[in-house]
């Protein structure tokens, strides 16, 4: 049934809106304090309950009970305490209608303009194990209901329902109240809050689990505006950023320094983490067009490893990495600022850096420094759209153990090499899973020498890497990220001097590709694993 209709005439214009009630209500706690002093501070009167009106309370801050508002106790171990005539008629009283006003003056009932609920850690629970009703429990129905009334009357009321919205909040109950475009933001934000909340509680009833890696039959991805872009991938192109809820990566970067990030930027950073942090040496990657350009390790005994491995990842290709966009799995430090003093880079992405090395940016104005958040981590589920719906798989990782695992690689052709080489043949098999496909590394001393990407047959691929490694293609190593259909890839790699050859294997050829390795006296694995990035 439609809700009730009324005439537009009937309204009365109501932007800026005063704050002299607040309703507080919340499970995560973080910042209630300041919240607090600040409406305090402002003469709001603040209706609380349970734990948040303890916590305000034993601040100092004067509360009044919603049991006192509703004459009603709290009761069934909390499950009844604001689902009440007293609370939601001052939550959905439309202000700008005479007869609504009329009536709460006719109840003794008085409305609130801000209201700051949060719901009980559902979510959280799950993961941490719990199971049957101690799961239940955690399903909050007072709270989605607040939030909704609150949200659906936005013209009349302000909904919070993240600590990270009271800063703005504070300031506009300063200002002298909320404004109609900032109630009906948070209004939004409030709906697409408990549709995820109802989303996480009907999952958990189909599927039992919450738990990422899983496929649930239900996917809903929330997601925040952060920023619009200047355009996107092209100019002609609308473009946006967004932020998701739980995220660890590239989005919630922090931007030091430089100009705005484009599309193109965040895309190509998102790449140079893929390479740079599947190392677990000190590591740096180079990245132009969403393709490797240079990743290494840094070099034994480096007096900077960071800058060490810098410097080995731009001897790779230094014509494509003019303009390019870095990643660094480790502090970046003055020495390696210094190295890039005369090298034009649009992005440098990294844990942290040196105060020194950020001093010497300062002079390279527009170059954009991005900071990871400290819990940064690298995503267990890769999302894709595709036209009418998507795709959802694991994350392609490497396992902690890769050394192990390469024990356990299947040799096929020479011998086992000594652990030098066998480092180096890791190392390019690390750094192919970065490279799209079709992809050929070859890698020297756990650095690039020549990197084959993007071509629609593996010959092609084999001829580019053997051709930008040039002189330092002999005696290097080799890696695919899928088996060669035929011989002839490899044999452009063996001509070329490989000494040693990495691939998944799998191939009705095997036999020719193993024939051709042996002819020329070259060790060859097999991963019985590829490593695909479209």
């Amino acid at each position: 049934m439609a809700g009730p209709s009324h005439d537009p005439a009937l309204y009365r214009p109501r932007d800026v809106v005063p704050v002299r009630r607040a309703l507080v209500s919340v499970s995560d706690k973080t910042d209630l304090l300041v919240l607090g002093e600040a409406l305090a501070a402002a003469g709001v009167e603040i209706v609380s309950t349970g734990g948040s009106a303890t916590l305000l309370r034993e601040a100092g801050y004067t509360v009044t009970d919603v049991s006192s508002v509703t004459g009603f106790p709290e009761s069934l171990d909390g499950r009844v305490k604001t689902l009440h005539p007293s609370v939601h008629a001052g939550l959905l009283a439309d202000l700008r209608l005479e007869d609504h006003e009329r009536q709460l003056g006719e109840l003794g009932i008085a409305p609130f303009e801000l209201v700051v609920v949060n719901l009980y850690p559902f979510v959280e629970t799950v993961r941490s194990g719990a199971q049957g009703d101690d799961v239940v429990e955690q399903i909050d129905i007072g709270g989605p209901a607040m939030v909704r009334a609150s949200a659906k009357n936005y013209a009349n009321v302000a909904i919070v329902v993240s600590p990270s919205s009271y800063p703005a909040v504070i300031e506009a109950v300063r200002a002298g109240g909320t404004s109609l475009l900032q109630r009906r933001e948070l209004a939004a934000r409030a709906f697409a809050h408990t549709a995820e909340y109802d989303r996480a509680v009907a999952t958990w009833f189909t599927e039992g689990t919450l738990l990422e890696e899983d496929l649930p039959a239900h996917l809903t991805i929330k997601a925040e505006r952060l920023a619009t872009l200047r355009y996107g991938e092209n100019s002609h192109q609308r473009a946006a950023i967004y932020t998701r809820d739980g995220g660890h990566g590239i989005a919630q970067a922090i931007q030091l320094q430089g100009k705005e990030m484009s599309y193109n930027n965040y895309v190509d950073a998102d790449a140079a983490l893929r390479a740079a942090f599947d190392m677990v040496k000190p590591a740096v990657a180079i990245i132009k067009h969403a393709n490797p350009c240079g990743i290494a390790v840094t070099a034994p005994n480096a007096l900077d490893p960071i800058a060490s491995a810098h410097l080995r990842a731009h001897e790779c290709d230094p014509v494509s990495a003019y303009g390019g966009v870095i990643a660094a799995n480790g502090t970046v430090t003055l020495k390696m600022a210094e190295n890039l003093k005369d090298i034009f880079t649009e992005v440098i992405v990294a844990p942290s850096f040196e105060p020194a090395a950020l001093e010497v940016f300062k002079a390279k104005k527009n170059l954009r420094l991005l900071q990871l958040p400290a819990d940064w981590q690298q995503e267990r589920m890769d999302v894709r759209l595709v036209s009418g719906g998507l795709l959802l798989q694991d994350a392609d990782r490497f396992p902690d153990d890769i050394e192990s695992v390469a024990k356990d690689w299947q040799l096929v052709s020479g011998e086992r090499p000594a652990d030098e080489e066998m480092t180096n043949l890791i190392f390019a098999w690390k750094a192919c899973r970065a490279v799209k496909s079709n992809a050929i590394v070859l890698a020297k001393n756990s650095a690039t020498v020549g990197i084959g990407m993007g071509q629609v047959n593996r010959v092609d691929s084999c001829r580019l890497a053997v051709e930008r490694a040039g002189d330092r293609a002999a005696g290097s190593v080799a890696a695919s990220d899928a088996f060669f259909p035929f011989a002839d890839g490899p044999q452009i790699l063996l001509d070329a001097g490989i000494s040693a050859i990495v691939q998944p294997g799998g191939s009705v050829r095997d036999d020719e590709v193993i024939a051709a390795a042996k002819a020329a006296n070259v060790t060859m694995f097999f991963t019985n694993e590829r490593h695909f990035f479209h």
